[in-house]
C-alpha cells in the first residue's frame, strides 16, 4: 500500500503491495483509491496520467453530488474513461423527516451496534448492481483505474475490499488499507467543509464518528460471508461471471 502525495487530494493512495493468502502481493499501478478529485493540479494530472498510466476513473458518488460538484480536471481529458456508479438508493428517495427516520431505524435493524457496518450492508442490498459496475470498470482498464467518492473511506472501501477480496488479498490487510484513511481523516474532512455540497454534514457529528474503524470492516466482511455467502457469491448473483472473477483476480495481481 502506497500513499500518493498530490496538491488536490489527500488520502490517494495505490493498494499495491499487499500480501494475499499464498504469499504473492497485488500488483503496483492496477488499482487506486482516493477521495474527491475536484482540485487537482495540473502537476497531479499529469503525475497520474503520465506516471501511473490512469486511463479509468470510477466516480461511486449520486448524480447529485456530480451535478453539484462540476466537472473535475480529470473530466476534461477524453483519453480518460469516466464511469459513474452511484451506492447511494436515488430512486424513489423521500428526504422527508419522517422519510429519513424510517430510514435510520431500518438501518439500525440492518446491524446494531456500528451504523457504518449498516450502511455498507445496504450498499450490498441495494447498489449490487453498482457494486458489479464498478468492478467490470476496473477490469476493462487498458491501464490504472481509479475508484472514489467524496472521502475515499465508506463506497470506496467497500469497492476496493471487494476487489481486493476477489484478489486473494489477506482479510486482514483488507481491513488495514480500510482502516489507513484514519491516518489522513483530519485533512479530508478539511477538504469536504470547503464545498457546499459536503460542509453541511461534516459537523454535525464529533470528527472521530466519520473514523474509519479496522472493527466496521471486519464485522462487514464477516456480514457477507454470513449472510451472502461470501464476496464471489454476491457477485455471481447479480451476473459478474466466473470468467470476469477470473480476469479481475489475474489483472489485480499482475
Amino acid at each position: 500500500m502506497l500513499w500518493l502525495e498530490l496538491d488536490g487530494a489527500v488520502n490517494v493512495r495505490d493498494v499495491g503491495g499487499l500480501p494475499t493468502d499464498d504469499g504473492a502481493k497485488i500488483a503496483s499501478g492496477r488499482l487506486l483509491r482516493s477521495d474527491n478529485l475536484q482540485d487537482l493540479s495540473p502537476s497531479d494530472v499529469s503525475y497520474l496520467v503520465e506516471n501511473l498510466r490512469l486511463s479509468t476513473v470510477v466516480d461511486l458518488r449520486s448524480p447529485t453530488e456530480v451535478t453539484a460538484e462540476g466537472p473535475a480536471p480529470l473530466t476534461r481529458l477524453g483519453h480518460v474513461t469516466h464511469v459513474n456508479h452511484s451506492l447511494l438508493p436515488e430512486h424513489g428517495f423521500d428526504a422527508t423527516a419522517e422519510a429519513l427516520l424510517v430510514r435510520r431505524k431500518r438501518e439500525e435493524e440492518r446491524y446494531p451496534g456500528d451504523p457504518a457496518c449498516a450502511h455498507y450492508l445496504g450498499y450490498v442490498e441495494h447498489r449490487p448492481d453498482s457494486i458489479v459496475s464498478a468492478l467490470r470498470a476496473v477490469n476493462t482498464s487498458p491501464g490504472a483505474a481509479l475508484v472514489h467518492c467524496a472521502a475515499g473511506k465508506d463506497r470506496t472501501g467497500v469497492v476496493v475490499a471487494f476487489a481486493l477480496s476477489v484478489a486473494g488479498t489477506r482479510r486482514e490487510d483488507i481491513i488495514r488499507d480500510y482502516a489507513a484513511t484514519g491516518q489522513r481523516l483530519h485533512q479530508i474532512l478539511d477538504r469536504l467543509r470547503g464545498t457546499p455540497t459536503y460542509a453541511g454534514d461534516i459537523d454535525r457529528v464529533p470528527e472521530d464518528r466519520h473514523r474509519p474503524r479496522a472493527e466496521t470492516m471486519e464485522a462487514f466482511l464477516e456480514q457477507v460471508d454470513r449472510r451472502y455467502g461470501g464476496v464471489a457469491n454476491v457477485l455471481g448473483r447479480h451476473g459478474f461471471t466466473d470468467d470476469e472473477l477470473d480476469t479481475l483476480h489475474r489483472r489485480l495481481r499482475g
